[in-house]
């Protein structure tokens, strides 16, 4: 089977992977993805190593040293050695700071009349009713209350305690 890229190193690129693999600075895996390409090099100092020789000798998946060889072609180095960040976050923030803060004034609010005290499946239906957002789940809020330390059982919630001074 013909490589689908090959990686010729140059000598610059070579000496400094091969110092990047012998000094103790360099994160695990920088150092694995170096040493990976080191043994890949199909140059005239290279030991040319076959894609599944190579994965084998590192403990990953000759998948990972296909990747690798392809973004060392394509990207270079530097791209190479790094992994590749996401076009876009995993997930949008749907609650932000604003909201926080808007929920626990909410929850330091008067409570509802012919209620005693707020419940977090009531303050998720008025975070909707007031669009706050679109739509709120109970153990989000539950989450957010519980980050700000912020008690729903409590009879102060959401105002600091009284503190006696000491009489001298």
């Amino acid at each position: 089977m013909i490589p689908r890229y090959r990686v010729t190193l140059t000598t610059e690129e070579r000496n400094g992977l091969e110092t990047m693999t012998r000094t103790g600075k360099t994160n695990a895996r920088r150092f694995l993805y170096a040493r990976a390409l080191l043994l890949c090099d199909a140059g005239p100092k290279g030991p040319a190593w076959t894609v599944a020789d190579t994965a084998e000798a590192m403990g990953v998946s000759s998948r990972t040293i296909e990747h690798l060889k392809q973004r060392f072609v394509e990207e270079g180095l530097d791209a190479a050695l790094e992994r590749k960040r996401p076009d876009k976050p995993a997930r949008e923030v749907t609650f932000d700071g604003a909201f926080e803060a808007r929920l626990i004034a909410l929850a330091c609010s008067d409570v509802p009349k012919g209620r005693k005290r707020w419940t977090v499946r009531l303050l998720a239906e008025k975070a909707v009713e007031l669009e706050y957002a679109p739509k709120v789940s109970h153990m989000t809020l539950q989450r957010v209350l519980k980050k700000m330390n912020l008690s729903l059982t409590s009879e102060n919630t959401g105002k600091s305690p009284r503190r006696r001074t000491p009489r001298s």
